[in-house]
């Protein structure tokens, strides 16, 4: 059994995570959202588009990301703006994603749900497609977000300045904004204020060449051809750019390609690393992974939640483990590590619903209440 930080929990005015029938393991929290839905309200966010310049390799050209800016009923009392990032192969309008979203705007929060570059509904905007680190994209996203925090703030009455702008990231999209925040010198300009004002991250990778190496276990072999498909269903639709060897290599049309990517890793290989400008897989992993970075120190960071299940079955715990000895030395980190014996991948549905969707409220609420009382 995982020790967890019963004391930060309670600060929260948290229970610790339990699960409930039947989504009793890991694999079920991980599919629960497969199998079942809860009544959301519809989509009806306000869309933007933001553009975002040639990819780095200049494989692709400049396009527009698509965000979709979700409003609380009670616009004079908005307590802050939280720009949400989608995982491997999701979207703005993933199940999971959209209730994180309507939990957060029923508490009174602005959300910002962005489509990464190559993601529908926005994949007709932009060329290529995202990678766990994507600074360039980010920077114009993050740029909108403090323009529309600004905005948002003139509107609240009980305020005097900018309301905080927050991030929470869902898988690959906490590893994005991670990077985002660890390398707070984004394109040709710096930002002058941080990046956010705070972040949490749900069962993201810290270690990419660790979370390969878990994807590819016999027992994620359902798993790893799901996001497979997906992942080339995504890149075969760019309308603007698919190499003829692109094309070649996903779908083994050549005699001399076999068989398309049958791995993550061989994906990012032939698609990832060369599009975002790395020489090879490996370089990727290496270059965009957060977890050397933030073992060497987290000064850049904002106050920062990783939540992590011991049970994940695609991001192992080992990498969250490893920081959380580090944090615990650094009384100085703006890090908190929290560890859950189960929960699954991005699954945490508890007694009363959505354990994790609850913690990303109330870790908002309180830094929000933190920065007002400041």
């Amino acid at each position: 059994m995982v020790k967890v930080d019963q004391g930060f929990l309670e600060h929260l005015g948290m229970l610790p995570f339990e699960t409930r029938f039947p989504w009793i393991n890991g694999d079920l929290q991980t599919l629960r959202d497969t199998f079942a839905r809860d009544n959301l309200s519809k989509e009806a966010g306000h869309f933007i588009q933001i553009p975002v310049p040639s990819l780095p390799s200049g494989l692709a050209g400049a396009g527009h990301l698509l965000a979709f800016l979700d409003l609380p009923k009670d616009l004079l009392n908005i307590r802050a703006l939280v720009l949400i990032l989608h995982g491997l192969g999701g979207s703005s309008s993933r199940h999971g994603l959209r209730r994180m979203s309507c939990s957060l705007v029923d508490a009174g929060f602005a959300v910002l749900r962005l489509n990464l570059r190559g993601a529908d509904p926005g994949r007709h905007l932009a060329g290529g497609t995202y990678a766990a680190e994507c600074n360039s994209d980010l920077l114009p996203v993050l740029r909108i977000a403090r323009h529309l925090s600004e905005m948002l703030g003139q509107i609240a009455i009980r305020r005097n300045r900018l309301i905080p702008l927050f991030g929470a990231g869902i898988s690959l999209g906490g590893t994005i904004l991670l990077n985002a925040c660890l390398h707070k010198h984004i394109g040709q300009n710096d930002f002058q204020d941080p990046v956010l004002d705070g972040l949490i991250c749900a069962s993201s990778p810290l270690d990419l060449a660790l979370c390969s190496q878990s994807i590819e276990l016999p027992r994620n072999r359902l798993y790893q051809r799901w996001l497979l498909n997906r992942l080339v269903r995504q890149t075969l639709a760019d309308p603007f750019v698919v190499s003829p060897f692109e094309r070649k290599r996903l779908e083994a049309t050549d005699h001399k390609v076999r068989f398309p990517p049958r791995t993550i890793r061989e994906f990012d290989e032939v698609i990832t690393a060369p599009r975002w400008g790395y020489t090879d897989v490996d370089s990727y992993y290496l270059g965009a992974s957060p977890l050397p970075k933030l073992l060497n120190g987290s000064s850049d960071l904002p106050p920062t939640l990783i939540l992590q299940a011991i049970d994940d079955p695609w991001v192992p715990a080992k990498s969250a483990s490893t920081l959380l000895e580090k944090v615990s030395l650094d009384k100085k980190s703006h890090l908190q590590i929290l560890l859950t014996s189960r929960g699954g991948h991005n699954g945490f549905h508890g007694q009363d619903g959505c354990w994790g969707d609850e913690l990303v409220k109330s870790w908002f609420l309180k830094l929000e209440e933190d920065i007002v009382t400041f």
